[in-house]
């Protein structure tokens, strides 16, 4: 699972290195709450409408043992079922004195199964019993508006049995006078702590700053545009207590360029969405994303969306390919000063198939999603995969309800 794979969760991407919650950063990008900074320009105006959203995910992922390395978990070669993960959440939007707007969510994830076959410390026993873990988060955000503006405060706070983390963001928008341009400014701040059941001694902690600068463009009476770029610069702890072999450079530096494009088929009435996303950090890592969508109405009330994404990235410069028998190789050679097998670093390319259908009923609407995602190393764009990498499969359904007031 990659750790930049902003696709999933475009810009909430490659924040949380601290893989012991033993959750994928895919599915912390599926399940958690909205970033640090906004990606995209809301509406120009104060919201004339309130909103509550009810929400639960689904998440399932497997690992397709490959018949030349045996599972030291004794599992037959075939399909290894990893993490399973139940995610209730709940979104809430309040206008406020026609000027100012308040919004938050709360989420709840509760998490089963093994850890990745031999890529962690823990041990066989332990990931024979399983095991379980849960996470809780929140967040809240005041919006004031302006005639052509608005500004936004927010904090954020996630808490699990080994990790906690707290953010702060404050970003703004200006539009042109005829409000076909936006131009938006955010700025962020975290803070993580980060302890390990393997490890009673350690408690350590990871701060990271940001910023975003964008534009949107509306071009015709048809499509929009979009550019994004951001910045964030992180100290701390990077590591992974759960994974052998594990040290990585307490620095790391992150750089991203969004584009978008939507544009209308008035004979359809569908839209096109899509985008393009470079990143590269500090660890070495050189990822692209592309991805659109069609959304296409059936009726009256009725939404179909299918989607699709392409996701493919460079491996860091201290990943080193395992084996799963350590006897044969206990370590990287020699004694490097950074070392990780973790499989979010290494190279690979990954597919993301989706879709979504969404009834509309007066201020009610309802929706169902469903997306699959498949990590190959020889799907790799760009130069080749790491070799000895299991490939990786995963399922996410996702069910809703809102309703206006």
């Amino acid at each position: 699972m990659a750790a930049t794979d902003p696709g999933l969760r475009a810009d909430k991407e490659a924040q949380s290195q601290h893989q012991g919650r033993v959750l994928g950063s895919i599915v912390l990008a599926a399940l958690s709450l909205p970033g640090v900074l906004p990606t995209a320009a809301r509406a120009q105006g104060a919201p004339e409408q309130g909103i509550v959203s009810l929400r639960h995910l689904h998440y399932e992922d497997r690992q397709e043992v490959r018949t030349r390395y045996p599972d030291y978990t004794g599992n037959e070669p075939g399909s290894f079922k990893r993490i399973t993960v139940d995610s209730p959440s709940i979104y809430v939007l309040a206008p406020i004195a026609g000027r100012w707007s308040l919004e938050g969510s709360l989420v709840h994830d509760q998490v089963s199964g093994a850890t990745p076959r031999y890529y962690s410390s823990v041990s066989g026993a332990t990931v024979d019993k399983g095991m379980e873990d849960k996470r809780t988060a929140g967040d809240l955000k005041v919006m004031r508006y302006f005639d052509r503006a608005a500004l936004g405060v927010g904090v954020t706070h996630s808490t699990e049995n080994d990790y906690k983390s707290s953010a702060f963001s404050l970003d703004g928008r200006v539009s042109s006078a005829d409000n076909n341009t936006t131009f938006n400014l955010g700025l962020g701040s975290s803070n993580d702590k980060i302890s390990s059941s393997n490890d009673p001694d350690l408690l350590k902690k990871k701060r990271t700053a940001e910023i975003m600068a964008g534009i949107t463009q509306a071009l015709t009476a048809n499509d929009v545009a979009q550019l994004n770029l951001s910045y964030s610069h992180g100290r701390g702890y990077y590591s992974d207590p759960y994974k052998l072999f594990d040290n990585r450079p307490g620095l790391r530096k992150q750089a991203a360029m969004l584009a978008r494009w939507n544009h209308h088929v008035a004979s359809l009435g569908a839209t096109l969405r899509s985008s393009y996303r470079y990143y590269h950090d500090s660890f070495g890592i050189r990822a692209h994303t592309f991805e659109a969508a069609w959304v296409q109405p059936v009726g009256g009330s009725f939404l179909l969306t299918p989607s699709v994404r392409y996701y493919t990235q460079r491996a860091a410069w201290f990943y080193y390919d395992p084996v799963a028998d350590t006897s044969i190789f206990p370590g990287p050679v020699g004694s490097p000063t950074y070392t990780s097998t973790d499989q979010r670093l290494s190279a690979f390319g990954a597919w993301t198939v989706g879709l979504k259908g969404e009834v509309r009923l007066g201020d009610w609407s309802a929706d169902m999603k469903y997306e699959r995602y498949e990590q190959r190393s020889e799907w790799r764009s760009f130069g080749k995969g790491s070799p000895a990498i299991d490939p990786f499969i995963a399922d996410f359904v996702q069910v809703g309800v809102s309703k206006k007031f």
